[in-house]
């Protein structure tokens, strides 16, 4: 959260947040995604996610992007990401 703050100082309109999540218990996992949800709703930041879980940053994204050798793989609205059958079995981890 003090990065976050730190990061809100200059009133950006884009952050850039690298695996915001890692190492983080579930209960605090929850808490950043709602914070991440609050800085992108309630005071207009964009926010570019990078994360390893893929489900966890689909789910408050609007948009999601699929990286594989550098170079952009997938793209496309996050919930049409998130119902995918290709791609929940390829990268979701679950069977059809």
């Amino acid at each position: 959260m003090l990065a976050f703050a730190r990061a809100l100082m200059s009133r950006p309109r884009l952050i850039c947040m690298d695996e915001p999540t890692m190492g983080l218990s579930p209960k605090l996992v929850d808490q950043v995604l709602d914070e991440i949800v609050r800085l992108n709703v309630e005071l207009g930041v964009a926010v570019l996610l990078v994360e390893q879980q893929a489900e966890l940053a689909l789910s408050i994204a609007e948009r999601g992007y699929v990286l594989a050798t550098g170079e952009i793989a997938l793209a496309g609205p996050a919930d049409a990401l998130l119902d995918d059958p290709h791609i929940q079995e390829a990268y979701l981890g679950r069977n059809r």
